[in-house]
């Protein structure tokens, strides 16, 4: 297997999770060992649709030593950009496709926390899968959250009740019975406990907002997102980077760093959805409509930086001159 690059794997079996959930088990085309990864890894898909590529990021659900095989678990989204549709209604058993190497944006805090809380909305599940084996291998406390709208619609029920039996709080809220997640639980966690939130960015929000008015310390909340939160109109601007004295447009119907690669510009990136960070740039001239959850509000004034993959010129500006 390279030291680097993709990883040409195929998929050698699907399952059918729930109505909308598929599970997609991807093995080496080389028959190598496949890297190692830890608990809330992911890895990033190349799937092939005529001339363009798809490329998505998904959280991995396989057991983390078990380096034969990787499993991902994709929800079907109509609304979405066509990734999930592509793979749930084209994909195959047999099909081959490129993959990168693991990447934790999401990692535990093993040393730090006296005992992890996982609060999942619905696909956000999938991160919490390995994170729960690695801390079962090491003999470590956590518990888990998980919100769905009814148990048939809960990926990995019936495996989390038998793996974790008392560990495991479900909320169902299309039931006769309705019971909704709430924030209010991390009043009542044990003092040194580390929160971490996965799932839709506006669940996300409301966690975190709640754990910083309850007190938690900052190094103890933890977040991964999926999608970029809608926050308003995709206006068309233009950029001007310093390092080439090259102009790029960008596009309503794209985000800055689409345009940048499309332009051939060598733009640093990961998650693509405003969450890790890796895609800051420096902003020499102009003002910044941020749209990331990875900035603090004070340093969104207080920063000249953009991240490429969610943000965007303010609507009143034309162009922003950039440090790249």
């Amino acid at each position: 297997m390279k030291a680097f690059g993709k990883i040409e794997v195929y998929v050698g079996k699907i399952v059918q999770e729930t109505k909308y959930i598929k599970r997609f088990h991807l093995y080496p085309v080389d028959r190598e060992l496949l890297p190692a990864f830890t608990g809330g890894s992911h890895i990033a898909t190349y799937v092939k649709n005529g001339a363009e590529t798809i490329e998505r990021n998904y959280s991995l659900v396989s057991h983390p030593t078990d380096r034969t095989q990787y499993a991902i678990a994709i929800r079907k989204d109509d609304h979405s950009r066509g990734g999930s549709v592509y793979w749930h209604d084209e994909i195959k058993v047999g099909d081959r496709l490129e993959i990168s190497w693991p990447k934790n944006h999401f990692p535990l805090a093993f040393k730090a926390a006296k005992h992890h809380v996982f609060y999942a909305a619905g696909i956000g599940i999938t991160p919490f899968m390995t994170m729960m084996e690695d801390l079962t291998a090491e003999g470590k406390s956590f518990e888990l959250h998980y919100a769905a709208r009814t148990k048939e619609d809960c990926a990995f029920y019936d495996y989390l009740m038998a793996k974790y039996p008392g560990k495991c709080h479900f909320y169902f809220s299309r039931t006769e019975i309705p019971k909704k997640m709430t924030p209010v639980t991390m009043a009542e966690h044990r003092i040194g406990s580390h929160v971490y939130f996965c799932g839709p960015a506006s669940m996300v929000k409301e966690f975190r907002e709640a754990a910083e008015s309850y007190g938690y310390p900052s190094y103890a909340i933890h977040f991964e997102l999926f999608a970029v939160a809608d926050k308003g109109p995709k206006n068309p601007f233009v950029v001007k980077l310093t390092n080439s004295n090259k102009k790029v447009a960008v596009s309503e119907e794209e985000t800055l760093l689409e345009a940048l690669l499309k332009a051939g510009v060598q733009a640093p990136h990961s998650c693509k959805v405003g969450g890790c960070g890796s895609c800051e740039v420096q902003v020499m001239e102009g003002e910044v409509d941020h749209r990331d959850h990875f900035y603090k509000d004070g340093e969104r004034g207080s920063k000249k930086v953009i991240l490429t993959c969610c943000s965007r010129a303010k609507e009143s500006e034309k162009e922003l001159v950039l440090e790249l």
